[in-house]
């Protein structure tokens, strides 16, 4: 059995629990997928889930759109000379301590439902670029690959497996594999950050959807 492809993850997970003539199981198998890529796409941060995106402020204007396939933001700036990168502020701090009546070019920013506030407000058009992390893309019958799958494979299985068991409620076995599938999660993490920092971990902030 493979992982390469959507089809060969779901017949490796159904002879993984022997119910590879079970069609009440077999039915079952892409929701458990489903269920392993939505606790991937909650806890991972790898670069293929890397964005950018370019935006353009109005004079005037306080709130930008986000994406609306945005989970987390990792860098705000306004691509201006010199370049500045925005610094985060909770909603309280941006509404009680910053000024709401001066203008000129942002320092900082905060997120208020979908949109993005930017203080001072800004009184050009100026370009504005956010590198923020969306879900894993979710295979189906016309997605047969992602570079989570086609890397680790491993955590899809065990991450299927792990749910498949609840669902079949056996305790220990989704015990088991949930066991397995978070020391994997671990690793990929691990991975992930040294692919980004070169194995030193360097603090940042984030914002978090």
């Amino acid at each position: 059995m493979g992982l390469s492809t959507y089809t060969e993850l779901q017949a490796t997970i159904a002879d993984f629990l022997a119910r590879s003539s079970d069609p009440d199981i077999l039915a079952k198998i892409p929701t458990f997928i489903d269920m392993a890529e939505k606790r991937m796409g909650r806890e991972l941060d790898t670069r293929s889930q890397i964005k950018r995106v370019i935006a353009s402020t109005t004079a005037g204007a306080e709130f930008i759109e986000l994406p609306t396939d945005l989970r987390k933001i990792q860098t705000i700036k306004l691509n201006s000379n010199p370049t500045r990168v925005l610094e985060y502020t909770t909603p309280f701090d941006y509404y009680n301590i910053i000024s709401s009546t001066s203008s000129g070019t942002p320092r900082y920013y905060t997120v208020i439902g979908t949109s993005v506030g930017l203080r001072p407000i800004p009184d050009s058009i100026m370009e504005v670029e956010m590198i923020y992390s969306d879900d894993i893309d979710a295979l189906s019958s016309s997605v047969a690959s992602n570079t989570i799958l086609s890397r680790h494979g491993d955590a899809y299985l065990y991450g299927s497996l792990a749910a498949a068991y609840v669902y079949l409620m056996d305790d220990a076995r989704a015990a088991q594999f949930d066991q397995v599938f978070t020391r994997t999660i671990s690793e990929i993490k691990r991975d992930t950050d040294d692919a980004k920092f070169g194995g030193s971990l360097v603090m940042r902030s984030e914002y978090a959807v």
